[in-house]
């Protein structure tokens, strides 16, 4: 998936500097550097963007006024120099907010965060309307439904799985097989690449020498899993 982008901020140096990170970013396409709101309206009704990286301060018209006209489809990372102005960024349903000066690092965090909505909003619209969203578990004597879209890989280990998700710190240990708990997920939304895993398609980022990576985690891809892996990343 490419995001398109555009860059709103009245100051020079600070729109080239984020142009340049976009520049190494992949899945980033910059399609427009604007120094002020009514440029940047104009130009954002004739060459449309999923992701704005808007200045809060700016003359006439500033970034948080600006992000209320944009189209609803249109998701605001913010950007600024000022803390006080975090909790009303959120509160407008920003994506992120980046305090000044920015680093690579965080601009790229912040656009992985975009990539991540945008997947899982796409997942979403092309899911088979009879596709179940959610799972339940049993975990510690009692049920746990978790939601597909929370789960990155699943680790098997003899009678056990163990389910690692965005939002917990800690996996899902549950009483189960592998093959059972792959007859319960959608072979649309995940793969099994390996006796002991099985990975949620729209999680995969980076693939190295046969193993899938997650953070410091290496995932491996086993000898008669390969051909159909190889066969899903030719057609993702």
């Amino acid at each position: 998936m490419i995001l398109k982008c555009a860059i709103i901020d009245d100051e020079p140096l600070a729109v080239e500097l984020l142009a340049s990170y976009v520049a190494k970013i992949p899945f980033m396409q910059l399609e427009g550097k604007y120094h002020n709101a009514v440029d940047a309206m104009n130009g954002i009704n004739d060459r449309p963007v999923d992701l704005v990286f808007l200045d809060i301060q700016m003359p006439e018209l500033n970034g948080m006024e600006l992000s209320k006209l944009l189209p609803e489809s249109t998701r605001v990372v913010f950007t600024t120099a000022f803390e006080q102005y975090a909790l009303d960024s959120y509160r407008l349903g920003a994506l992120d907010y980046l305090m000044k000066p920015i680093s690579y690092t965080d601009f790229l965090e912040a656009c992985n965060k975009a990539l991540q909505w945008f997947t899982l909003l796409n997942d979403a619209k092309n899911r088979p309307a009879n596709e179940p969203t959610s799972i339940f578990v049993k975990s510690e004597y009692k049920l746990l439904q978790i939601d597909l879209d929370d789960i990155n890989y699943i680790e098997g280990l003899k009678d056990y799985v163990k389910i690692y998700t965005i939002s917990r710190q800690r996996p899902v240990l549950s009483l189960m097989n592998m093959k059972a708990m792959e007859q319960m997920l959608p072979t649309s939304r995940f793969i099994r690449v390996h006796r002991s895993y099985i990975v949620a398609k729209n999680k995969i980022r980076e693939v190295e020498r046969n193993r899938i990576v997650f953070g410091n985690t290496y995932i491996p891809i086993g000898d008669s899993y390969k051909q159909a892996f190889q066969d899903f990343i030719a057609g993702a």
